[in-house]
C-alpha cells in the first residue's frame, strides 16, 4: 500500500484511473466538489472505489467543516454554518454550543456515511488570532484554547456517533498565519511561550485518530522546515509536547507554500515522521511520482489508519433522526441569529 491519499479527477473513474489505483493501491482517497453531483452519482463513485480494494473500511474522505469549506451543499445535501457559528454561541450559552454542534456533527456523519464517506477533514483546532489571515477566519471554533476544544471534541463525537472519522487540523496551530498557505509559505513569529495557546486544544483532544500538519513555519522549532516536512516539530512537537499518537496525515501536499516537486515533497514529508501524504488534484504524473518515489507504508502507520477506520460504517440511506438533528442544532444556533 502507498502511503498517499489520492484525488479523482470527475464524477466517475476513468479507465487509467481505475488501472493505476488497482496497482497502486493508495491508502484512501478524497473528494472535491468536482466529484460530487448527485447523491446517486456519488454514492456509486464511492462503492466503485471500495470494491476496486475490497476493503471493508477504505479511508475516503472529504473536507466537509460547513460555511466556505463545504464540498457537499444544497439543494442535494445540509447545509452546515462555519465555526464562528458556535463560537457565537459559546459566549452566551458553552452548554448549548457543545449540544448544537454534537449535534450537526451527528447529522453530518450520517448524511457522509450514506455517500459512503467514512473520514472528514474536521474539525479546525486553529486558535482564531487578531490580524491574522483569513484563511482560517470564521473556520475557527474561537479564541479561547479550551472552548475550542470543547466544541472540537462534540464534533469528533457527533461524526463518530454518525459513522464517520474526524480529523483534527492543522497542527501545530494554523491560526497566526498572516498569508494563505495555498499560496505561499507562512512564517510564524511567535515564542515557545506564546505558542502554548495553539498547542492547548490539540494536546487536549491528542486522543483523536486522525490529524493533519499545517504548511506554516515556526523558527523557534525549526528555522528552516514547515511542519509538514519538519522531523523536529513532527517528533518533538506533534508527537513529543502534544502527544498526538493517531495517523498524521499532511495537508495538501500541492499547496503552493511548499517548493520543490509534488513527488519530492511527498518524500521529505514521509521521511520527515508523517504518516500518509494528502494529494488532492488528481493529476495522474503527480500521483504516478509520488508512487515512484515513497516506500510502501509503514507498520506502525498501517496500524494508526485500521485503528482510525475500525469504528467507520456506511450506511444504506441517510439516516431519518438526521433531520430531527439539524433542526435541533438550528433552534439553538437560532439564539445568535446563525442558524444555517
Amino acid at each position: 500500500m502507498v502511503p498517499a491519499i489520492f484525488g479523482c479527477s470527475g464524477t466517475k473513474l476513468t479507465a487509467e484511473e481505475r488501472a493505476f489505483f488497482r496497482e497502486a493501491n493508495p491508502a484512501g482517497y478524497i473528494l472535491f466538489g468536482r466529484n460530487c453531483e448527485t447523491p446517486e452519482q456519488l454514492r456509486a463513485l464511492t462503492d466503485e472505489l471500495r470494491e476496486l480494494h475490497g476493503r471493508d473500511h477504505l479511508l475516503i474522505s472529504i473536507d466537509q467543516e460547513g460555511g466556505r469549506v463545504a464540498r457537499l451543499r444544497p439543494p442535494h445535501w445540509a447545509s452546515y454554518p462555519s465555526g464562528e457559528a458556535f463560537d457565537q454561541l459559546y459566549q452566551i450559552a458553552p452548554a448549548s454550543a457543545i449540544e448544537a454542534a454534537r449535534a450537526g456533527a451527528t447529522a453530518m456523519g450520517l448524511e457522509l456515511s450514506a455517500m459512503g464517506i467514512t473520514v472528514d477533514y474536521h474539525p479546525p483546532l486553529d486558535l482564531r488570532q487578531k490580524g491574522a489571515h483569513d484563511v482560517i477566519g470564521d473556520r475557527s471554533l474561537g479564541h479561547d484554547p479550551m472552548q475550542i476544544a470543547a466544541i472540537g471534541r462534540a464534533i469528533l463525537d457527533g461524526l463518530a456517533a454518525g459513522g464517520v472519522t474526524g480529523c483534527i487540523k492543522h497542527m501545530p496551530g494554523h491560526g497566526r498565519s498572516s498569508v494563505d498557505s495555498h499560496k505561499e509559505m507562512p512564517t510564524v513569529h511567535a515564542s515557545v511561550e506564546e505558542l502554548e495557546s495553539d498547542l492547548a486544544p490539540f494536546r487536549k483532544l491528542n486522543s483523536a485518530l486522525i490529524g493533519m500538519t499545517g504548511h506554516l513555519k515556526f523558527p523557534v522549532w525549526d528555522a528552516e522546515a514547515p511542519a509538514t516536512l519538519s522531523k523536529t516539530i513532527i517528533e518533538d512537537i506533534i508527537r513529543g509536547e502534544i502527544g498526538f499518537d493517531g495517523l498524521l496525515l499532511t495537508d495538501d501536499i500541492d499547496m503552493e507554500a511548499l517548493d520543490g516537486t509534488v513527488p519530492e515533497r511527498a518524500e521529505r514529508a514521509i521521511a520527515a515522521g508523517c504518516d500518509i501524504v494528502l494529494n488532492c488534484w488528481a493529476k495522474m504524473d503527480h500521483m504516478q511520482g509520488i508512487c515512484e518515489r515513497l516506500p510502501s507504508i509503514c507498520e506502525a502507520a498501517a496500524e494508526r489508519l485500521d485503528r482510525a477506520l475500525v469504528g467507520t460504517r456506511v450506511a444504506d440511506t441517510v439516516a431519518e433522526e438526521a433531520s430531527d438533528l439539524l433542526a435541533k442544532r438550528d433552534e439553538l444556533l437560532a439564539l445568535v441569529g446563525k442558524a444555517a
